[in-house]
């Protein structure tokens, strides 16, 4: 590999699996030091161990995104591993089911559940990154969103509105922290088979639904999702802020 993360150290959330899973090993092979958060420690554990086996350095981290306390302790904890901290990945989310609803059906116990997990926790990670990242001169967050943020469906109320509000912190970070040379840009992936993906796409005709409104004829795999990640995380990308990578296929080119 080419070595693009060097030198650096990245906090990837969500990193057990999906496309956590794929950014850590990628990360890893591009020289990074990851720490590779989430709260399934035995997946996380495995990421590691996957990721030093290629080559990178690695360290499992349990990390509850919604929760601020495990925010201080996990940014204190890589500084102390490893003395500083260039990149946040805040890639973990939630959807499943219980976030397929329709407005008026929506449950407020889900709603709150899904906009913890996919705002709130970006938030949280936004803002316990930017001190670390000012110690060393600047950094680069990437913010794993979704085309849902950018299009409606059928159902997703919650999901739709957490990704939106994503989006839209994402913009307002991005102009409130370039003068400190941190970059904060937006991944927005299409419809990608996931773990988290997995029961939905068991469901009768959502898979094959799915795939006929990718023109590119299939849903992404994690591996398709990472490079993107890698590049707005990279030096590649350092006139790079505010902007929206969109990974889908082509879904919302229709």
């Amino acid at each position: 590999m080419s070595g693009r993360l060097s030198g650096k150290v990245a906090i990837v959330t969500g990193g057990a699996s999906g496309i956590g899973r794929a950014t850590c090993r990628l990360f890893g092979r591009e020289g990074a030091a990851v720490l590779v958060a989430d709260i399934d420690e035995t997946g996380g554990r495995a990421v590691a161990e996957e990721t030093a086996r290629a080559g990178g350095r690695a360290t499992f981290l349990r990390l509850d995104v919604t929760r601020e306390a495990d925010w201080t302790s996990a940014i204190d904890h890589g500084l102390r591993e490893y003395g500083r901290l260039d990149v946040l990945v805040n890639n973990a989310g939630r959807g499943g089911l219980p976030a397929r609803v329709t407005a008026e059906h929506v449950a407020l116990d889900d709603w709150d559940l899904i906009m913890a997990a996919n705002a709130t926790s970006v938030m949280l990670g936004t803002k316990h990154a930017i001190p670390a990242m000012r110690r060393t001169g600047g950094g680069a967050i990437v913010n794993v969103v979704s085309i849902y943020a950018l299009v409606g469906s059928r159902a997703g109320t919650s999901y739709h509105a957490s990704k939106g509000a994503a989006r839209a912190l994402t913009r307002a970070t991005a102009i409130q922290y370039a003068p400190e040379g941190i970059r904060i840009n937006a991944v927005f992936p299409g419809f990608v088979e996931t773990g988290m993906t997995a029961e939905l796409h068991a469901r009768p005709g959502v898979r094959e639904e799915r795939v006929a409104l990718t023109p590119l004829g299939r849903v992404a795999e994690p591996e398709d999702i990472a490079p993107g990640i890698l590049y707005l995380a990279s030096d590649d990308a350092s006139f790079v802020t505010g902007t929206e990578l969109v990974i889908d296929g082509g879904m919302t080119a229709r």
